[in-house]
């Protein structure tokens, strides 16, 4: 899909100048982005994290094309969100859709980072994250009993697993 959203305003964001690396988790992938490459794919504003992930094949949601007119791209900037784009009005209005916002919650369609520093965005959805425990081969815990907080202490986990990998 891709393009423009008519209904809101345009984006203002500083583009990369410099090569920066991102990592999306849980998968680990990480990804040098080379300014000089940028836009990877058609979804998103160019040099967003939406389009760095299409560039890595990293499997960002993003079920309206990156115009910001939906939350399936919704990620938290754990690391690194000081060298984004400040969040529009838009951008906010979508997110208050999204399940497991924090305050490092923003659309990945719509950060830009400006390469100043590395980032770091946990972009796993609770849908999936639940869908992926109930696949284990091992589960064996009440599919009911599942719940936003618990699904949130799994994905710190493994936030802190892949710190701890980092390091």
């Amino acid at each position: 899909m891709g393009g423009s959203n008519p209904y809101i305003d345009e984006v203002k964001y500083k583009p990369a100048t410099k090569k920066y690396k991102v990592t999306f988790l849980p998968s680990g992938k990480s990804i040098e982005v080379d300014p000089e490459q940028i836009p990877y794919g058609h979804n998103g504003l160019p040099g967003s994290i939406l389009d760095i992930s299409e560039g890595l094949k990293a499997g960002l949601d993003h079920a309206c094309g990156g115009v910001c007119a939906c939350s399936t791209c919704h990620v938290i900037v754990r690391e690194g969100l000081e060298s984004c784009n400040e969040a529009t009005d838009a951008e906010l209005d979508e997110l208050d859709m999204a399940p497991g916002i924090t305050q490092k919650s923003r659309l990945g369609c719509q950060t830009v980072p400006d390469g100043t520093t590395d980032i770091d965005p946990l972009s796993v959805r609770f849908t999936d994250l639940h869908k992926w425990i109930l696949e284990l081969p091992n589960f064996s815990g009440d599919a009911a009993g599942s719940n936003e907080s618990k699904l949130e202490a799994i994905q710190m986990a493994w936030d802190e697993e892949y710190k701890d990998r980092k390091n």
